[in-house]
C-alpha cells in the first residue's frame, strides 16, 4: 500500500518483483523435521489452503504486471482494511473481480501445479541466498536487503520516506539494524 502511495504522490514508477515467501514455512515448528508446505499432499490437491494466496499472485502474474498489481492492490486491501482470510478462495475471486483480470484463465493457471514449485524455489532463494525471515523483504539490485515494517504514511511523507528508507537499504550497508522500542511505536501512528 505504501508503494501505491508513492507511485500516486509522485507520479514515479516504483518498479518491483514481488516473490512469494511462506510465512508459514519459515515460523513453523516443523523446522528440524524439514517438512516443506509446497511439498505436502494437501497443497497438491488444493486440500489445504496454507499458500493459497502466493498460488493466486503467481496466476495473477501470468496476466502481466499490471493485471498482477491490480489484483495484488486488491487483495491488500481485503486482507488489510477488510481482515478477510488469505485461505479462502472466495477471498482470491473477490480480488480477481475487482482488478477486472480474467477469472476463467486465472483459474486455470491458479490449478497448474507448477506454481508449488515456483514457490518453493522463490522461498528457498529469499532465505538461503538474500536470508529473509519475513515480509516484506526488499532487495536492490546492488544486493542491498532489508526487512522493513512500517505504517502506511501520510500521502505527504510516503515519498520522502521511501527515499529515504530506500538510501539506507542501498548506501548504508554498514547498518545491520533499527529498531523503534514498542512501545511506544506505533503510538499515535495508526
Amino acid at each position: 500500500m505504501w508503494l501505491a502511495k508513492v507511485r500516486e504522490t509522485t507520479g514515479q514508477e516504483v518498479n518491483v518483483d514481488w516473490q512469494p515467501f511462506s510465512l508459514e514455512q519459515v515460523n513453523s515448528d516443523n523446522k528440524g523435521e524439514e517438512i516443506k508446505f509446497w511439498e505436502l499432499p494437501g497443497a497438491s490437491d488444493g486440500s489445504d489452503n496454507t499458500l493459497l494466496a502466493h498460488r493466486a499472485g503467481l496466476a495473477a502474474k501470468r496476466q502481466g504486471k499490471e493485471a498482477f498489481e491490480s489484483f495484488f492492490i486488491s487483495l491488500l486491501k481485503l486482507r488489510h482494511e477488510d481482515r478477510r482470510s488469505l485461505t479462502e478462495m472466495e477471498v482470491m475471486e473477490e480480488a480477481v473481480a475487482n482488478s477486472g483480470i480474467d477469472m476463467a484463465r486465472f483459474r486455470e493457471d491458479l490449478a497448474d501445479p507448477d506454481l508449488l514449485r515456483e514457490i518453493a524455489e522463490s522461498h528457498t532463494e529469499a532465505v538461503e541466498v538474500h536470508g529473509a525471515f519475513g515480509v516484506p523483504t526488499y532487495v536492490f539490485p546492488n544486493g542491498g536487503t532489508a526487512f522493513v515494517k512500517m505504517h502506511i504514511p501520510p500521502d505527504e511523507q510516503a515519498a520522502e520516506i521511501y527515499e529515504s528508507v530506500t538510501r539506507v537499504i542501498t548506501d548504508a550497508q554498514h547498518v545491520g539494524e533499527v529498531k523503534r522500542p514498542s512501545p511506544p511505536w506505533p503510538h499515535g501512528i495508526i
